[in-house]
C-alpha cells in the first residue's frame, strides 16, 4: 500500500496534509485518484488495509502505521486552524507573505511538493478569458506555491510557445495598474507548458503524466485538473486522468464546470459516473457565482452583526428577490444556450446557491461540512416549483434609436420556432419555521435594459407607522430594503426612512451606503481566482456536494418537464425592455413589487 502523506506548498511555504495515493484504491478494474480528506469516517471508508492501534509520535508529525507496514502521516494543528488557512486569510487580507509565515508557525522547506494545474480544454474561450488570467492573479499575489506547472491540454496541435503566445493575450497587470508586471508575466509564462491529446486516450494522458513528472522533478506531486470542456466528455477525461495520470504520491482533485446534467435524472448519472474514478471529496463542482465577494460576504454580514441576524425571519422580512439580468442576448452562441435555457442555466444554479446561503440556518463552524449541510437543509425544505409560479419569455426583435437588435430565433444557431425560455420568474417557499409563508422570488434574463446581479431583503412595514400619511397611500415608499448587489459596481445599501432638513415634516427614503470601490482601494479579486485558490487548498466549502445537487434539481426537475411536455410559449418581450410584464403580475400575486424598478432603485 502506497504511503498515506503528502506535502503541499503555498507560497514558499509547504505543508503537511494526509492523503491517499491512487495505488491503494480501487473500483471495479478502475483505479480512484488518490485524494487528500480531513475527515477519519472518510478515510475509514475507503482504506483498504486496518490501520494498527499502535502508533509512533516522532518530533514534527503523528506517524502511523499501516498493517502492510506503510506510513501515514498527519499534520499537526496550530491552534484551531491549519497552517495554510492562516496563511491564505493572512494574504488576502493585504498581510505580507512573511507575516503570514510567521503567524501560521510553517517550517519551510521549498523543495518537498508541487502542484500541477493541468486546464483540460486549454483553447477555449473559458480557459483563455477566465482560467489562465486567474492563475496568474493567483501567481501575481503570491498565492501559488513555489514550485507549481500549468500544462493546456487540448485537441488542437500548438507548441509550448504557441501556447504561451495565446495566454500572454489575454494577461493584465488588473491586480495594480501602476505597477509594470511584465517580468512577473514571463515568469509566469515559463511556467505554462502545452500537451495535445485526445479527451478519451489513456496513452495521451499517459504521455501527459510523463510530460508532468519531468517538471515536478521528483517532488511529492499534487495535481489538479480543470475540465472546461462539454458535459459529454467529462466522463471520458476523468477516466483517462484516473488511469493515467493520477498523482501517485500526492492527492489528485478534479475540477468540474457546470452545466451538472439537464435534470434529476441526468445529474445522478453523471454523478455515478464520475464516482467511478473519483471519490466525492476529490470533485469539486464549480459555480463561479459562488466566489463572488458579495456572495462571500453574505454569512459575514449575517452572522458577525448583531443588528441583522434578529431580523432574518418570516417575522420581519416581507420577501426576498434574487436578480440576475444581462443586457446582451446569445448572439452566436445559441447552440449551447438552447439546449438549456435560463432556468437551468441560472437559475437552478446561481440564484439557487445564493438562496441557500442566505437562507441557511447558522452553521456549527465554518468548516465546508457545516455550511454545506445547513445548505442542504434549505434545499430539501422548500417546495418543487409550480407552473402556476413561474412566468417564462423570450426576447424578440426591438428598434431602437435607430439600432435594430435581434430576436433569440434570430440567432442562426438558434433552431427556428424554439420555445427555450431567455427570461424566467419564479416564486419559491421554504417551509419551515424561520422562512414559512415568505415569497423568495426569482428573476433572470437575457437581452433586457440593464446588465446586474443582486440580492434584495425587503422588510416588513411598521405596525401602527406615526409617519404613514407622510408617504400616502404608497407604504413601500415607507418600507426599509436591504439591498446587496453582486455586480458590477459592487455594493451593500439599506435604505431607511430620514427626515428633510428643514422646518416641515417632510420624509425621505435614504440610502446607508457601502460602496465597494469607495471604501477599499484594493482591487476585488476574480471569482475564478477564489475558487482555483480553494480547490488548490482543498476547502470544499464554496463547491457544491453531490447531495446538495439532488436536492437542486428535485426542485427545478417537474417544472423543467411540464414546460418541455405542454410546449409551453413564452411571453415576447422586446430586446432591451424591462422583461415580460407577466413578471410584474407574478409579484402581485404576492403584494410584492420588484425592487429594480422602482424610481429609486
Amino acid at each position: 500500500m502506497a504511503t498515506l502523506s503528502s506535502s503541499t506548498h503555498y507560497g514558499s511555504v509547504a505543508y503537511s496534509r494526509s492523503s491517499l495515493s491512487s495505488s491503494s484504491l480501487s473500483d471495479g478494474h478502475h483505479q480512484r485518484i488518490g485524494f487528500s480528506s480531513s475527515s477519519s469516517s472518510f478515510q475509514q471508508r475507503f482504506r483498504p488495509a486496518k490501520v494498527s492501534l499502535q502508533s509512533v509520535r516522532n518530533s514534527n508529525q503523528n506517524v502511523l502505521l499501516m498493517q502492510d507496514g506503510a506510513v501515514a502521516t498527519t499534520a499537526t494543528p496550530v491552534g484551531n486552524e491549519t497552517p495554510f488557512k492562516k496563511l491564505k486569510d493572512g494574504l488576502l487580507s493585504g498581510t505580507s507573505l512573511e507575516e503570514c509565515k510567521d503567524a501560521a508557525g510553517f517550517h519551510i522547506n521549498e523543495t518537498e511538493s508541487t502542484v500541477s494545474i493541468t486546464v483540460v480544454g486549454a483553447s477555449g474561450d473559458l480557459a483563455k478569458k477566465k482560467i489562465f488570467p486567474a492563475l496568474f492573479a493567483l501567481y501575481y499575489e503570491g498565492c501559488l506555491p513555489e514550485h507549481f506547472t500549468i500544462c493546456g491540454y487540448a485537441r488542437s496541435k500548438m507548441t509550448d510557445a504557441e501556447l504561451r503566445n495565446m495566454v500572454s493575450r489575454t494577461l493584465t497587470c488588473r491586480i495594480d495598474k501602476r505597477e509594470n508586471c511584465d517580468e512577473k508575466m514571463e515568469q509566469f509564462l515559463k511556467r505554462c507548458f502545452y500537451h495535445s491529446g485526445q479527451y478519451d486516450s489513456e496513452e495521451n494522458f499517459a504521455d501527459l503524466d510523463k510530460k508532468l513528472k519531468q517538471h515536478e522533478g521528483g517532488r511529492v506531486s499534487n495535481r489538479l485538473f480543470y475540465l472546461s470542456i462539454p458535459p459529454n466528455i467529462f466522463i471520458d477525461a476523468v477516466k483517462c486522468a484516473s488511469v493515467s495520470a493520477s498523482s501517485g504520491n500526492g492527492w489528485t482533485r478534479v475540477i468540474v464546470e457546470k452545466p451538472f446534467g439537464r435534470d434529476s435524472e441526468s445529474s445522478a448519472a453523471l454523478t455515478r459516473s464520475l464516482k467511478q474514478y473519483l471519490a466525492e471529496e476529490q470533485i469539486f463542482r464549480i459555480d463561479h457565482y459562488l466566489g463572488k465577494e458579495l456572495v462571500e460576504n453574505l454569512s459575514v454580514l449575517r452572522f458577525s452583526n448583531l443588528i441583522f441576524e434578529p431580523l432574518w425571519s418570516r417575522q420581519y422580512i416581507r420577501n426576498v428577490q434574487f436578480i440576475f439580468s444581462e443586457d446582451f442576448g446569445t448572439e452566436g452562441r445559441g447552440g449551447y444556450f438552447d439546449n438549456y435555457g435560463i432556468i437551468r442555466d441560472i437559475m437552478q444554479n446561481h440564484l439557487l446557491q445564493i438562496l441557500a446561503l442566505f437562507a441557511m440556518e447558522t452553521p456549527v463552524s465554518l468548516d465546508a461540512e457545516d455550511i454545506r449541510n445547513e445548505k442542504v437543509k434549505v434545499l430539501r425544505s422548500m417546495r418543487p416549483l409550480q407552473l402556476e409560479d413561474v412566468v417564462v419569455g423570450q426576447y424578440k426583435s426591438h428598434t431602437k434609436g435607430g439600432v435594430t437588435y435581434p430576436a433569440y430565433t434570430d440567432d442562426k444557431t438558434v433552431p427556428k420556432g424554439s420555445l427555450t425560455p431567455t427570461f424566467a420568474a419564479a416564486a419559491l417557499f421554504i417551509d419551515n419555521a424561520r422562512w414559512d409563508g415568505v415569497p423568495f422570488l426569482m428573476k433572470a434574463g437575457k437581452a433586457l435594459h440593464t446588465k446586474g446581479a443582486e440580492i434584495r431583503v425587503q422588510f416588513r412595514h411598521v405596525p401602527g407607522n406615526l409617519y404613514n400619511r407622510n408617504f400616502g397611500t404608497d407604504l413601500d415608499r415607507a418600507t426599509n430594503e436591504l439591498v446587496i448587489r453582486v455586480q458590477p459596481d459592487e455594493a451593500i445599501y439599506l435604505k431607511i426612512n430620514n427626515k428633510v432638513p428643514g422646518l416641515g415634516m417632510r420624509l425621505d427614503r435614504s440610502n446607508l451606503n457601502l460602496h465597494y470601490a469607495a471604501r477599499y482601494s484594493k482591487e476585488i479579486p476574480d471569482a475564478y481566482e477564489r475558487l482555483l485558490l480553494d480547490a488548490v487548498e482543498g476547502e470544499r466549502r464554496l463547491f457544491i456536494r453531490s447531495d446538495e445537487l439532488d436536492a437542486a434539481w428535485s426542485l427545478f426537475t417537474p417544472l423543467l418537464k411540464e414546460l418541455e411536455e405542454k410546449k409551453i410559449i413564452p411571453e415576447y418581450y422586446p430586446y432591451g425592455s424591462r422583461g415580460p410584464v407577466g413578471a410584474h403580475y407574478l409579484a402581485a400575486r404576492y403584494k410584492v413589487r420588484w425592487g429594480d424598478i422602482s424610481l429609486e432603485q
